[in-house]
């Protein structure tokens, strides 16, 4: 009956799963129709400027899987329950992923805007130490061999590294930078058309992470109750 019971809420898992999948691979369809034909060539800035549509999103997607990170440590460090240590992990590997992303789209956009690859901006280099934060997080994670010790340690560092976060983001309000601003305090720099292709990307975005943090949460939790029988077999 137990068996029967686990079956049945792995097969459900399993569909839900596959239906995020098919919803993010939808809204990752509209959203290229969206930057490429709806949203409108850029005066100033030309077709560099499409860029925007997957630098802001994948930078977003980076904060909101740094923030999973850090609610999942604490409730681990609460509870001991591996389940959050097993998002956290999850969450930490696809926010250097678009963590990633969004630093390469930025030098790809600064070279023929600013003329250079990269400058020592203060919104750019807080994102970069973000960046090395959760790299140094998944190193940390490789070396730690013991499940407890290594959660526990993980934890600590994913709660510390999101100190960062708020950094990157008030950054461009607290020095003086050449980045630029396109959600004021008092408006929103996108303007028609723009801000819908930007708004499309974004929600396909967050889609996207969330098939993606599902799927790579269950690879974990097999990788958890592989681990448990190893340990129950020596």
């Amino acid at each position: 009956m137990i068996q029967t019971t686990i079956g049945q809420n792995e097969r459900r898992d399993r569909r839900g799963v596959n239906l995020l999948g098919y919803t993010a691979l939808a809204g990752i369809l509209v959203a290229l129709y969206a930057v490429f034909f709806y949203a409108p060539r850029e005066a100033m800035m030309g077709e560099v400027q499409r860029i925007f549509y997957f630098h802001v999103p994948s930078a977003y997607i980076a904060f909101l899987a740094f923030a999973v990170v850090f609610v999942s440590s604490v409730q681990y460090l609460r509870t001991r329950d591996a389940g959050w240590d097993a998002r956290a992990h999850a969450s930490a590997e696809i926010g250097v992923v678009f963590c990633t992303i969004a630093l390469v789209t930025g030098s790809i956009w600064a070279k023929p805007i600013w003329g250079a690859w990269w400058t020592w901006d203060p919104r750019l280099t807080t994102t970069l130490v973000l960046w090395l934060i959760y790299v140094s997080y998944l190193m940390l994670r490789r070396a730690l061999d013991e499940p407890e010790r290594r959660a526990r340690f993980a934890a600590v560092v994913g709660i510390i590294g999101f100190v960062d976060v708020p950094l990157v983001f008030m950054s461009i309000r607290w020095w003086r930078t050449i980045h630029p601003v396109v959600f004021n305090a008092d408006s929103i720099d996108v303007d028609g058309q723009m801000m819908v292709a930007l708004v499309v990307s974004l929600a396909a975005f967050t889609i996207l992470y969330l098939y993606l943090l599902k799927l790579r949460v269950g690879l974990e939790r097999l990788q958890i109750r592989v681990e448990a029988l190893q340990r129950a077999r020596w």
